[in-house]
């Protein structure tokens, strides 16, 4: 398939045949969701571990539906009533979960370099589900799924990130990702929320949210990650919807065919127009969710692919 890594930590270190191959898997396991029997057995007879280490409801679910469809058994981990809360180290909570052998573990965590760490210490395939303001890979590929299937190509588009850039891991894996993919990607939004930094990585910046969204194939918006804010990032929820939430005056400079997308939970009436993310025409926000799963189904089905041959070629070798 095109696929050598042992675990999945982020964009930034897969190749672009490599997130043309999960993809092109993800997009077999839509049409085996969309049957009225959904499961195989890829994953037969492995455990994953689901580790939340931040609130998550729709990452959560997906992953643990997807891993349910494959065949795991699948465990999620309470974070917040584990020992981590009594003072053990996620160092110590590693090696207790590498004693229990789990196969895959999936992991979202507060703090920027944890996942990467804890693969480290594990002897099983790693999945970062979201780690501080670093990455969200699997985020990335379901938009970039998403993306494709709606205008049929994943090269050579004008696609606009909009609003908190700043927080967002999911903006950082999509700029990485669609930038590997021959894209032309604008970052909008004020400057406290789009540093000029960013455009080190081959993104143009536009703070006027008209002229940033003009002629572009896709709109993608992004939450307010008031959770990580800790100053005045915005003068007010209402100014900021205002100047750069997504309406249909603001929407008319894309291109008649572009698609709106939001990674969510969305704040409607501050990041964008209820009207335009319920625009069966427009919004591909629900198409988002259904590939979630399948993108999900298929990083697990290829990191276990090669756990399976690894370990394989580790028994041959003691023989």
């Amino acid at each position: 398939m095109g696929f050598s890594q042992k675990h999945l930590l982020g964009i930034e270190h897969l190749r672009p045949d490599e997130i043309t191959a999960i993809l092109d898997l993800a997009d077999q396991y839509v049409d085996l969701n969309r049957r009225d029997v959904k499961h195989a057995d890829a994953l037969s007879g492995l455990t994953q571990i689901n580790m939340f280490f931040e609130n998550s409801t729709r990452t959560q679910a997906s992953f643990e539906l997807a891993g349910k469809r494959l065949g795991a058994d699948v465990m999620n981990m309470a974070m917040q009533a584990s020992s981590i809360k009594k003072g053990e180290t996620l160092i110590d909570t590693a090696m207790t979960l590498n004693a229990m052998h789990p196969d895959l573990l999936v992991v979202r965590h507060p703090h920027s370099g944890a996942v990467d760490l804890l693969s480290q210490k594990v002897n099983c395939a790693v999945l970062n589900a979201g780690d501080g303001r670093h990455e969200h890979p699997t985020q990335a590929l379901l938009d970039a799924l998403t993306i494709r299937r709606a205008k049929g190509r994943l090269h050579r588009l004008n696609i606009a990130i909009c609003g908190d850039v700043a927080h967002s891991r999911v903006a950082r894996s999509n700029l990485i990702l669609l930038g590997k993919m021959e894209n032309r990607i604008r970052l909008v939004g004020p400057p406290t929320l789009v540093p000029s930094q960013f455009a080190e990585l081959g993104a143009e910046i536009y703070e006027d949210m008209n002229e940033g969204l003009k002629d572009v194939d896709v709109v993608m918006m992004l939450r307010l990650q008031k959770e990580r804010m800790d100053g005045g990032f915005i003068p007010s929820e209402r100014e900021y919807y205002h100047r750069y939430g997504l309406d249909a005056e603001k929407l008319a400079n894309a291109k008649p065919d572009a698609i709106v997308m939001h990674p969510g939970p969305m704040n409607r009436g501050v990041e964008i127009d209820g009207e335009i993310a319920d625009d069966i025409n427009r919004s591909v926000i629900q198409e988002q969710v259904e590939m979630g799963v399948a993108v999900r189904m298929a990083a697990m089905d290829l990191l276990a692919r090669n756990l399976r041959s690894d370990r394989a070629a580790k028994q041959a070798s003691e023989v």
